[in-house]
């Protein structure tokens, strides 16, 4: 039994004006609250089957997103902690020797 859902409460709602999930300008934190909306969703068991497959496949959109905003954050830190260490064998051979 479908249940009726005020509008914006819906994560089928959300950022949604073509009924599918567009990744521009969609945060890391919308996207993870999005998915968790959609995952109560399913929990409730009030979807009829087709809303359960559209939230399903809604889902997926958003947490490939969100596997996307972490690896570039990976990505990221990685960098960073490249040039830090780079920055440090640098400091070290530019330094005179304690003899």
């Amino acid at each position: 039994m479908a249940m009726a859902r005020a509008k914006g409460s819906d994560p089928s709602d959300r950022g949604m004006g073509d009924g599918g999930v567009g990744d521009a300008g969609v945060g890391y934190e919308e996207a993870r609250a999005a998915l968790a909306d959609v995952v109560a969703a399913l929990e409730s068991g009030d979807a009829t089957l087709e809303e359960a497959l559209a939230l399903w496949e809604r889902g997926e959109d958003y947490a490939r997103i969100c596997e996307a905003w972490l690896a570039g954050a990976q990505e990221r830190l990685s960098a960073e902690e490249r040039i830090t260490q780079e920055e440090r064998i640098t400091q070290r051979e530019s330094s005179p020797d304690p003899e």
